[in-house]
């Protein structure tokens, strides 16, 4: 079994379309989503469309939760506001109640996928640090935990102390937890503009990072030409 693992989309149908080609390459058999779809980017309903054809578990993100709602986007940026605003006016009722209707954590197998924290998922906190994720242990019931929000690749991994670290390919090794951060198909922010995934193989006990190039420029042209703000463009190119 080979499980695409993938999250943190945010509307970018290029990078989005890059990743399942390259996991039905790369022979995955299966594919859960890690939440945020929507939000910074100009394909939200294709990318919700898109997903959902997959018919796969699929996690509730901050975006997807702003984006089924009305009213107050408090905690968001200006830029990340902006762009909320335009894409609620994008989703039709039926791919909202949809948004609504996902969960915000699931045990699949022996392992669980969440958003942001395990402690407290509801309040969209970040896994950045030691301390963040020894908090995420406390309630980790199983011995791997994927995981996105922050859009960047690193791994938490429990032993005398909490050690966090960056990863290509890791061999997980039996007693100890972790808490793997799957990294951002549609906007990735560790100066790396390509999109990420995780392939993850439960019965060898092995997680791949693989960072795939798309047509970035196409969706730059989209951004800009759908009146959104260029940051939002120019910011894709850097990985931040």
């Amino acid at each position: 079994m080979r499980i695409a693992l993938f999250g943190d989309i945010h509307s970018n149908l290029e990078a989005l379309q890059s990743v399942l080609a390259d996991a039905q390459l790369q022979g995955c058999t299966h594919y859960i989503c890690l939440g945020d779809l929507v939000g910074y980017s100009a394909d939200p309903v294709a990318c919700i469309e898109l997903v959902r054809s997959l018919d796969c578990p699929v996690i509730k993100g901050n975006h997807d939760e702003q984006a089924a709602m009305s009213g107050s986007l408090e905690g968001f940026t200006d830029l990340a506001a902006a762009a909320m605003d335009w894409t609620r006016r994008q989703i039709g009722e039926p791919d909202k109640a949809w948004l609504r209707s996902l969960r915000l954590q699931r045990v699949i197998r022996d392992f669980t996928v969440v958003h942001a924290t395990l402690d407290t998922p509801h309040k969209w906190g970040y896994i950045a640090t030691p301390g963040d994720a020894a908090a995420s242990f406390t309630y980790q019931h199983t011995p791997v935990c994927f995981f996105g929000h922050t859009h960047e690749p690193f791994l938490f991994s429990t032993g005398i102390v909490v050690k966090k670290k960056t990863f290509d390919q890791v061999q997980l090794k039996p007693g100890t937890q972790y808490l793997i951060n799957i990294g951002s198909v549609g906007q990735p922010r560790d100066q790396d503009w390509r999109a990420a995934y995780v392939i993850y193989q439960p019965e060898a006990l092995e997680v791949e990072l693989r960072r795939i190039p798309y047509d970035i420029a196409t969706t730059q042209r989209k951004i800009l030409a759908a009146g959104l703000p260029a940051e939002l463009a120019e910011r894709l190119a850097l990985g931040k």
